[in-house]
C-alpha cells in the first residue's frame, strides 16, 4: 500500500527536523547528560514537528546505543518501537481519550515497570481536549510519577490547559518553519522520490503551507500526482490557485477604478471552478506584499515571489499610498469572514472587487479617509481635482448666505466657515471664500440671508452621533457638552439644535471650533459652516368667517351692493 510522504519521511533523528534547532538542541543535550525530566509539554502550530519529536525523544530515551542525543535506529528497543512490537511507548489522542476512566488506567498502568524500555513513555496528542475531570485525575500522577516513566503532552492550543498542568511540565514552543527550510527539505525528498521539482515551485508550497512541513508534503503529494515535473504552474493547479497575472490583474482594476474589468476577470476565474474564498485570501496577501513594499526598508527578504513578480509589485506600489493598501486589505479581510455565512462566496467577493473600484459605494470611515488620502496625493501633486458637493445642483450656485445664521436666544460661533462651490479647488482645503474688491461695497455683491428659509429647509444629519463618538478622542469635555443634540443640514450650513448652554460656550472658543470642523471633515468629507438651530413656528391661521368671507370676496373682484 502507498504510503504518503509526510509518513514515508518523518523525521527519525533531531538532526533530520527541520526550522526547530531550539528545541532539538537542548532535548540532545538533556539526553546525553541523563538529565531528562519526567513530564514534557510541546505546543506550537499543525506540522510543526510535535509529534514527532515526541517520537524521537521517546526512541533516544530508550535507545541501547545513542549518538549525540540521537537515536541509533538499528538497535533491538528503535526497531522494536518503529514496528510498534514494543508496548512501552504508549501514544494517546486525547481528542478520542478524554474521559476520566482513559485517565485512570494510565495512573493505574504506570505503577508497573516496563517490559523492554528502560523507560514506560506516555505521548498525549491533543491534550487541550481532556476533560476537567480528567485533567485533576492525573495532576498528582503528572507531578510525581514513578522514576520509570516520562510523560509528553502535545497541543495546539495550550491556552486551553489549566495552570496546574502548565506549572508541572517543562514547556516547548513550536515554531512556524522558515519557507527556505521548508523548501529546503521539499527538494530533498522530491529528489529521493525521483521528482524534478524546481526551486521557485518548492518556495511556493513552502508559503502556501504557512509554517506547517506536514501541509507542504501533502500538497507535494498532490503535485506529484499531477506530474512528475514539478514547476510554478504545476503548484497551482495542485493547490486550486489563481496564476500571479490573474492577482497582478485584479489589483490593477482596483487601482484604475475599472469596475467591469474586475467583475470579467472573477468571473474568468469561477467558469475554471477556482474557489473564491481561496482567490479573496490571495489578493488579501498581494495586498499584504504591496504594504510591505511600501512599509519595509528591505521587503524582498521577507517577500516570496520571483524578481519579475516583485518588480511588477513595486510598480503597483508605487501608484497607491498606504492608507489605500490597507483599506483594500480591509474590505477584503471582510468579505473573506463574511464567506460562508449565507450570502455565496463568488457575490461577496464580487461586492469586495465593486468596492474596492468603486469607493463612493462604500460608507466606512476607512473608505472616506482612503479617498480623503487620495485627493491630498492628488493635489500634492499639482493636479485639480473638481469638487461638487452632494445634494447641489451640477450648475455653479452662490452661497444662499455669508455669514452664520443669527438668533437673540444663542451665540453666533464659527464665521470663518464658507459653503462650498462648485468650481474646480483643491481637495485639501475648504473653498475660499468669494473675494470682493475694497473699493466695492459688500451689500452689492453679497445677497442678504434669508434665515427662515434656510431653517424651514433644514433637514436631520444622520452622521451626527458619529461626528460626537469621533470627538471623545480629541476632547471629552466637548463630547459631553453635545452628548444628546442632533443637528441639521441646509445650505451648507450644520445647524446644532442643543439645550446645552455650555456647548455653544465651547464653540466660541477658536481652536475648539477648528477641531470640531476637522472631525466632521474626517468623517462626512465635507467642510460645513456652524451654527445654531432655531425651530421655525407656523403661523396660526385667521379662523374668522367674516375675515375668511372678505378676503375670498375680494379676491374674487365681486362687488357688494345694498338693494
Amino acid at each position: 500500500m502507498y504510503q504518503v510522504l509526510y509518513r514515508k519521511w518523518r523525521p527519525q533523528t533531531f538532526d533530520d527536523v527541520s526550522g526547530q534547532e531550539h528545541i532539538t538542541t537542548t532535548l540532545k543535550n538533556e539526553i546525553g547528560t541523563n538529565r531528562l525530566n519526567h513530564a514534557y509539554l510541546f505546543t506550537g502550530s499543525r506540522g510543526t514537528g510535535k509529534t514527532t519529536c515526541a517520537k524521537i525523544l521517546a526512541k533516544a530515551a530508550n535507545c541501547l546505543d545513542s549518538h549525540s542525543g540521537n537515536p541509533c535506529g538499528e538497535c533491538e528497543i528503535c526497531r522494536g518501537i518503529d514496528d510498534g512490537s514494543i508496548l512501552d511507548i504508549v501514544e494517546m489522542d486525547a481528542a478520542s481519550n478524554r474521559k476520566i476512566d482513559d485517565i485512570r488506567q494510565i495512573i493505574d498502568e504506570v505503577q508497573f515497570k516496563p517490559a523492554k524500555c528502560k523507560y514506560r513513555v506516555y505521548i498525549v496528542d491533543e491534550v487541550h481536549m481532556l476533560t476537567t475531570e480528567a485533567f485533576n485525575a492525573l495532576l498528582k500522577t503528572l507531578e510525581e510519577p514513578p522514576e520509570h516513566v516520562i510523560f509528553i503532552l502535545a497541543t495546539t492550543e495550550v491556552h486551553k490547559l489549566p495552570q496546574t498542568i502548565l506549572s508541572r511540565c517543562q514547556r516547548f514552543d513550536f515554531h512556524r518553519i522558515a519557507p527556505r527550510a521548508i523548501a529546503d527539505r521539499l527538494l530533498y525528498v522530491a529528489e529521493q522520490e525521483s521528482v524534478r521539482l524546481s526551486d521557485s515551485a518548492a518556495m511556493m508550497l513552502a508559503s502556501i503551507a504557512d509554517g506547517a512541513l506536514r501541509d507542504a508534503l501533502s500538497l507535494l503529494d498532490r503535485c506529484i500526482a499531477i506530474s512528475s515535473e514539478i514547476d510554478d504552474e504545476v503548484v497551482r493547479d495542485a493547490a486550486g490557485l489563481a496564476r500571479k497575472t490573474y492577482l497582478f490583474e485584479l489589483a490593477a482594476s482596483a487601482i484604475n477604478k475599472n469596475t467591469a474589468k474586475a467583475l470579467e476577470i472573477v468571473n474568468s476565474l469561477y467558469a475554471e471552478s477556482k474557489d473564491m474564498s481561496r482567490l479573496c485570501d490571495e489578493l488579501l496577501a498581494h495586498f499584504r506584499a504591496l504594504m510591505l513594499i511600501k512599509s519595509v526598508k528591505k521587503p524582498r527578504d521577507i517577500l516570496i515571489m520571483s524578481d519579475d513578480e516583485f518588480e511588477e509589485a513595486q510598480t503597483q506600489a508605487d501608484y497607491l499610498s498606504l492608507a489605500d493598501i490597507v483599506y483594500y486589505m480591509d474590505v477584503l479581510s471582510r468579505a473573506y469572514q463574511s464567506m460562508g455565512h449565507g450570502t455565496g462566496d463568488r457575490t461577496e467577493f464580487e461586492m469586495a472587487m465593486v468596492k474596492l473600484s468603486s469607493a463612493e459605494l462604500d460608507g466606512t470611515p476607512e473608505a472616506l479617509l482612503s479617498r480623503i488620502a487620495a485627493l491630498e496625493k492628488a493635489v500634492r501633486k499639482g493636479i485639480a481635482v473638481s469638487y461638487q458637493p452632494p445634494n447641489l445642483p451640477e450648475s455653479k450656485t452662490e452661497p444662499i448666505i455669508e455669514e452664520p445664521p443669527k438668533t437673540d436666544d444663542k451665540p453666533v460661533f464659527d464665521s470663518k466657515a464658507t459653503a462650498p462651490k462648485t468650481e474646480e479647488v483643491p481637495v485639501n482645503r475648504a473653498p475660499a471664500a468669494e473675494s470682493v474688491p475694497k473699493s466695492v461695497p459688500k451689500s452689492e455683491h453679497k445677497p442678504v440671508a434669508n434665515l427662515d428659509e434656510i431653517y424651514r429647509n433644514a433637514k436631520p444629519f444622520s452622521q451626527w452621533v458619529e461626528v460626537v463618538n469621533n470627538l471623545k478622542p480629541i476632547s471629552r469635555a466637548i463630547a459631553a457638552a453635545f452628548s444628546g443634540s442632533s443637528a441639521y443640514e441646509s445650505a451648507g450650513y450644520l445647524l446644532i439644535d442643543t439645550n446645552n448652554e455650555m456647548a455653544f460656550e465651547l464653540l466660541k472658543n477658536g481652536s475648539r471650533r477648528e477641531e470640531i470642523r476637522k472631525i466632521i471633515l474626517e468623517t462626512t468629507g465635507r467642510v460645513y459652516k456652524l451654527g445654531p438651530y432655531k425651530k421655525i413656528e407656523k403661523k396660526q391661521e385667521e379662523t374668522d368667517p367674516l375675515e375668511i368671507l372678505k378676503n375670498s370676496l375680494q379676491d374674487s373682484s365681486v362687488e357688494i351692493t345694498e338693494e
